[in-house]
């Protein structure tokens, strides 16, 4: 019998088995019906066991189809680049919503108010509720950086939105607190005034200053004022807000909020305003300047009290600080004297009135006022010169010629003695030498001494009077001459004798020696000798005489100047006559006579 085929042997992969099965079918449903599905394993179809109901049957194919292994290449591929999509979203940064910015509505107009005054609204509520932490700095700590770094001007950006800050952060300043577009008649705000340079006065006009003085003289603190002047001198106040009885600003520390300070002061009553009314309608010099937006000094004692009395400017400030006033409102105070130099109605809006309102009210009573005149009778025309002859040319007459000037100065009236008053011999001398250097100027029109140093002064009303300095009086003169020169009373009694002995010149050959040219002062040695004297030393313009009692000086005017001095002691003193010969010079002195 030829071998069959094993019943238990499988066929091969690619076997396509022909005909029908045993139950009839066709091979190509019998595959649709028996395919095997893939593996956990991923192992190809086709090696699943035959059906134990059928031993005896040849298996049917598994052979998988193109198209299925293209689907789960298809899965594999979007499995594939759904899983890499993944992983770079991971490692990509997460990216903000770009908001777009709003569009900011054209300066000037209402919708640029309102956008405004919203910013400003919103950037003061982001830190308006927050609590005060440790780390803000205290009073005391305050008052000491304060002297050593300037608080830093605060930045404010007005294109990113401000957002709530945590309690421990820096708050958040905008760049004025101000809101001028609230103004009106009864409230105006100026803004905040430059620093400036230290100088001996804070204001500038009388109004300002007066304010100042008021401030200064109801203080309790000088060096609070000090330190608030110095805060006003740097730029530290913000726009000021001044309302009827009331100024309102921020000043800044060195803590980054500013503080809020407010300075009251009592508006004045009905009556006072009519007192005041009154006073400037009486005048119209006052009214001329009220409408000229002027308040003239002369109205602060009109009855009403315009300046601030005492204790009538009450300070108030959210710092920490409990002097009266703190350095914040001190500040204040000292800028607000500035509001007064720039604009002296401020000072009627604090009183409590508006600058139209007192105008318009000032302008009906002087309209008033004029026609009650006019009823009555009373001359209007004011005491005065018309402009066109005021302004008319016109000639002066010739002056008169002058008096003939008298032939000599007169004496002086004799002055009484008085215990504890001047010295009459010093009044007398001093009045008859002021008459005779007046003789000389209107004679001759120069002053004979007006280029004399104190000194030289001194010594000239010292040789004015007769003696040498022995008497009681004139002992007395030369001590009060000396001390005022800076000098002794022996050196005034020797440049009293050179002056009596040559004027100026003879003061000048006693304290100024000086080289002399070749000429007059080379060829007295010889003359000297020729006349029988022994030769003598130079030195300068000096020629002494071997046994040094005896010395000749050169002066620049060409004369000679004998003087004596006890031998080898050189205490010189003048004596004689100044001449042009050497030897004339020493005619006469004592101290040749026994040579």
């Amino acid at each position: 019998m030829p071998e069959g085929p094993d019943p238990t042997s499988r066929p091969p992969a690619d076997a396509v088995p022909t005909g029908r099965g045993a139950d009839g079918a066709t091979d190509s449903e019998a595959g649709h019906a028996t395919t095997a599905q893939p593996t956990a394993e991923g192992d190809p179809a086709g090696e699943a066991p035959a059906p134990a109901a059928h031993p005896t049957t040849t298996p049917l194919s598994t052979t998988r189809r193109p198209g299925d292994a293209a689907r789960e290449a298809l899965r594999a591929a979007r499995a594939e680049a759904l899983r890499v999509q993944v992983e770079e979203e991971k490692r990509r940064p997460a990216r903000k919503p770009v908001r777009k910015a709003p569009v900011a509505p054209a300066e000037g107009t209402p919708a640029a108010a309102r956008a405004q005054v919203v910013r400003e609204v919103r950037d003061f509520l982001a830190t308006a509720f927050r609590m005060p932490t440790w780390e803000d700095t205290p009073e005391e700590a305050e008052e000491a950086t304060e002297a050593e770094t300037p608080a830093p001007e605060p930045e404010f950006a007005r294109p990113e939105p401000v957002r709530p800050e945590p309690a421990h952060a820096t708050p958040h300043v905008p760049a004025t607190m101000a809101t001028p577009h609230r103004d009106n008649e009864l409230r105006r705000t100026f803004p905040a005034f430059a620093p400036r340079g230290e100088t001996d006065g804070f204001a500038d006009t009388w109004w300002g200053n007066a304010w100042v003085e008021a401030l200064e003289r109801g203080a309790l603190d000088a060096k609070r004022l000090a330190r608030g002047r110095g805060y006003a001198d740097a730029g530290h106040v913000d726009a000021i807000t001044v309302t009827p009885g009331q100024v309102l600003a921020y000043v800044r520390g060195s803590r980054p909020r500013p503080y809020r300070v407010h300075i009251t002061l009592p508006t004045l009553q009905d009556a006072d305003w009519e007192r005041f009314l009154n006073a400037a309608v009486e005048s119209p010099g006052h009214i001329a300047a009220l409408l000229d937006k002027e308040l003239p000094h002369t109205l602060a004692d009109c009855g009403a009290p315009l300046l601030p009395g005492p204790a009538e400017l009450r300070p108030r400030c959210n710092c920490p600080d409990s002097g009266h006033p703190c350095k914040h409102a001190a500040a204040l105070c000292y800028q607000t004297a500035r509001l007064l130099d720039a604009d002296p109605f401020v000072l009627l809006l604090l009183r409590g009135r508006g600058e139209r309102e007192l105008l318009d009210t000032l302008s009906r009573r002087s309209a008033a006022h004029a026609a009650r005149t006019a009823r009555e009778g009373r001359a209007t025309d004011l005491p005065g010169v018309r402009a066109t002859e005021a302004l008319a040319e016109r000639r002066l007459p010739p002056p008169p010629p002058p008096l003939p000037a008298p032939a000599h100065p007169e004496q002086p009236p004799v002055y009484p003695a008085a215990p504890g008053g001047p010295d009459p011999f010093a009044l007398d001398q001093l009045a008859t030498d002021a008459a005779a250097r007046a003789h000389a100027l209107l004679t001759t029109g120069r002053d004979p001494v007006g280029g004399l140093t104190l000194w030289q002064d001194a010594v000239r009303l010292a040789a004015a009077r007769p003696g040498s300095g022995l008497t009681a009086a004139t002992r007395a003169l030369y001590a009060t001459l000396a001390s005022a020169a800076g000098r002794t009373p022996a050196d005034l009694a020797r440049a009293v004798a050179a002056w009596r002995q040559g004027g100026l010149a003879g003061l000048d050959v006693l304290e100024e020696p000086w080289n002399p040219p070749a000429g007059r002062f080379d060829r007295a040695r010889p003359l000297l000798i020729a006349a029988g004297l022994p030769p003598f030393r130079p030195w300068h313009n000096h020629l002494t005489h071997p046994l040094g009692h005896v010395q000749l000086r050169f002066g620049q005017d060409g004369l000679w100047y004998a003087y004596e001095s006890e031998p080898d002691r050189a205490d010189w003193w003048p004596r004689g006559t100044p001449a042009l010969d050497p030897v004339d010079a020493l005619t006469g002195l004592d101290a040749l006579a026994g040579l």
